[in-house]
């Protein structure tokens, strides 16, 4: 009779966690689809609000306020940190709209090709070595992207714009000593001031949609918990997986995304679409691949 060792139960649960976590993620279009007649950014305040208010909580209950207050204490790396908040709310608010205007496939392209616009902004920015498979996987989604401009004769900007947007978050927040859950709340206490006053501006002006129902009361609400909830099980995988690991799960959000335009809100997929995808998948498969055999190896 077997055992089940330590090392073995973490990786288990690590899975389970990051199938938890990109599960949430990939299901995020069936939440923001219920905001309806409610502007994308009116659901981005509420959900950088809420969001600032349940991690206060979930801060101070799993004790990691240390973290918080030194980052605070130091305003010369808060500049890093509130261009994290910025970029990562105009994710946000793009995602949202995106969604509200049925353009889930843009999105689900958008992620898809984040990992590839990382190691282009790596090596560009940080002058990382780009190995040679990579290489050809950055410059076949660039062939994906013109196929697409010349096929369609418009650029996909939804998806450019939320690639970039993660990319250079992802960036910047290499640079920041925070954790995930750590450096979201400190990304969202940042922006809370703007939050305030843009909720202040949508009541004074009568445009505010909170409180004028309950079940859309209830949903900003919840996009606050929403927000955290995943963020708390991907902590608990890169805690307990290998990077390689968790990079392969990565792809499950936006192919989550990806059924769910087709499936449930029948968004068309063209020859031009399909071809882009296609090119897109082949160059993740190339960079899983080079990413895979370029790691490190264990003793």
């Amino acid at each position: 009779m077997t055992t089940t060792t330590p090392p073995a139960r973490e990786a288990r649960q690590g899975v389970m966690f990051g199938l938890a976590a990109y599960s949430m993620w990939g299901c995020f279009p069936l939440f923001f689809a219920l905001f309806q007649g409610v502007p994308a950014y009116e659901v981005l305040i509420h959900r950088v609000l809420w969001s600032c208010l349940f991690l206060v909580g979930l801060v101070t209950l799993l004790g990691r306020w240390a973290p918080v207050l030194e980052a605070l204490g130091r305003p010369r790396r808060l500049g890093r940190v509130l261009g994290c908040a910025l970029l990562i709310a105009l994710n946000w608010g793009l995602y949202i709209y995106s969604v509200e205007t049925r353009h889930v496939l843009q999105a689900s392209l958008g992620y898809f090709m984040t990992p590839l616009v990382n190691v282009a902004l790596g090596m560009l920015v940080l002058r990382e070595t780009m190995h040679r498979l990579q290489a050809v996987a950055v410059g076949l989604a660039g062939v994906a992207i013109l196929t697409q401009l010349v096929m369609l004769g418009e650029l996909p900007w939804i998806s450019l714009a939320l690639a970039f947007s993660f990319g250079t978050y992802g960036l910047l927040r290499k640079q920041v000593p925070l954790d995930g859950l750590s450096g979201l709340f400190v990304e969202t206490l940042l922006l809370l001031p703007l939050g305030l006053l843009a909720l202040g501006w949508l009541t004074q002006a009568e445009l505010s949609h909170f409180l004028g129902d309950t079940r859309t009361t209830l949903l900003l609400i919840a996009s606050g918990v929403i927000t955290a909830l995943p963020l708390l099980a991907f902590a608990g995988a890169a805690r307990r997986l290998r990077l390689a690991t968790l990079g392969f799960l990565l792809y499950l959000n936006p192919t989550i995304q990806f059924l769910i335009a087709l499936m449930v809100f029948g968004e068309p997929l063209g020859g031009a679409q399909l071809a882009t995808f296609v090119m897109i998948w082949t160059s993740l498969a190339l960079y899983t691949w080079s990413a895979w055999h370029s790691r490190p190896r264990e003793a």
